[in-house]
């Protein structure tokens, strides 16, 4: 009787240790919000919508043309996996898999979904996400309340799985006579409505709240230095530290930036510069000289103007169904690409490092799960499979290779210059 009175407390005694051990972890597998220094961080579309899922659009965004599902409608190269999705996550599209059962996408709208995304992000070890907030579309109400939504569920998805998100201001396509107003307003609204920065997991960097504005500077865009200031003046005063998505030629004012030379002093005044390389280059070579010729001299130069430096890296590229490019058009090579980038990067002495993207599907450069081979991809139409380089990969494998890439930027595995894992 004793000795079953012992055995049960030894066994009540080993689950209170064992639940307060995975309590710890929990709590230390928490991302620091208060720095952006050795992260990777990636960018967060969100903007995925579907007919029936509730948002006031009502209709497929960004994963077809016209609103109509069809192979010829697509606008999108990779296709998510969606396997571990349940019933009401998914919507189905007029195309059918291999094995005739409807092929089916979700909706950044259901919180359920993006819930699911930070939570892979949680599995990885990776630290959270830019959200992209689009200006030019944010005056229409119905993709205002899209938007709305997409960021109320990255906070949740942030602050339940422990990860860190930032607003990043994408500017495409938006007329210059409005686009320093409809920055000031929206991030007026986002703080004072929504308390967006109130949120624990939202990213600090020296003490403030974060926020990135992609897009000025570049050649063909008729915004001028003194918009670019004038927005950039306001959130500095606002409280923030500003991140710049700015054009590779930043430095030199060539290649794809504007060449006012106006601009040499604005770009100065972000308080972290980000070039946008994503297509600047497609192997290791041009990866190797990208290190040499810019992103050396440029963490040089940010240092010297007392600024910080946060280069690209992406997996891969790809946007025939949108713009008609060639298919796979930058070949991933079983991740072999993405990592000769992060270790430039590292290597370079880069503190931080923006990966672009976790859910970019039109442009290929996804880093979520993704169809793996031609079974998980619609019978109609033309997609690439992560298996096209001739590697077999599991769903998840540029989500495991983000988070060695993470390790590596954070000292925890030796800086190398291939990847550190095969796949399974």
């Amino acid at each position: 009787m004793k000795f079953s009175r012992v055995f049960i407390w030894l066994t009540l005694l080993i689950a209170i240790t064992a639940s307060a051990q995975t309590k710890l972890k929990s709590v230390a597998a928490e991302v620091d919000a208060g720095t952006m220094h050795h992260k990777l961080l990636m960018g967060y579309q969100g903007w995925f919508a579907c007919p029936n899922d509730g948002s006031p659009p009502d209709h497929w965004v960004h994963w077809f043309r016209r609103n109509d599902p069809v192979a010829t409608n697509a606008t999108v190269d990779f296709w998510p996996d969606v396997s571990e999705l349940d019933a009401d996550e998914l919507f189905p599209t007029k195309m059918t898999l291999p094995d005739g059962t409807p092929a089916k996408l979700y909706s950044a709208f259901n919180p359920k979904t993006v819930r699911r995304h930070f939570q892979w992000m949680q599995d990885n070890q990776l630290d959270g996400v830019f959200l992209q907030r689009f200006t030019s579309n944010l005056s229409d109400p119905r993709f205002f309340a899209l938007r709305n939504q997409v960021t109320a569920n990255v906070r949740a998805g942030a602050e339940a799985c422990g990860r860190v998100f930032a607003v990043m201001y994408d500017i495409s396509g938006h007329s210059t006579n409005t686009l320093v107003s409809a920055l000031t307003n929206d991030w007026n609204y986002l703080v004072q409505t929504t308390r967006l920065t109130g949120s624990p997991r939202y990213l600090r960097q020296q003490g403030k709240p974060v926020v990135a504005i992609w897009g000025f500077g570049f050649a063909g865009r008729q915004d001028t230095p003194a918009q670019a200031q004038e927005a950039i003046n306001y959130f500095k005063a606002a409280g923030c530290t500003v991140m710049g998505g700015v054009p590779v030629g930043w430095r030199t004012l060539n290649r794809d930036a504007q060449t006012n030379s106006a601009w040499a002093a604005v770009f100065r005044t972000f308080d972290v510069i980000s070039p946008w390389s994503v297509g600047r280059y497609g192997d290791d070579s041009g990866a190797d000289n990208f290190r040499k010729n810019f992103i050396a001299p440029d963490l040089a130069e940010a240092r010297q103007a007392g600024r910080e430096y946060m280069p690209v890296v992406f997996p891969g590229f790809s946007w025939h169904n949108l713009h008609g490019g060639k298919l796979n058009q930058i070949p991933r090579r079983g991740g072999e690409f993405y990592w000769r980038q992060v270790y430039n990067a590292v290597a370079a002495g880069c503190p931080m490092i923006y990966g672009a993207m976790f859910d970019e599907v039109d442009e290929g450069t996804a880093l979520f799960k993704l169809a793996p081979t031609a079974a998980q991809l619609p019978a109609q139409g033309t997609f690439v499979p992560l298996d096209m380089d001739g590697v077999k990969l599991p769903s998840d494998w540029y989500l495991r290779l983000a988070n060695q890439a993470g390790r590596m930027l954070r000292g925890e595995i030796p800086l190398q210059s291939k990847p550190p894992i095969t796949p399974p």
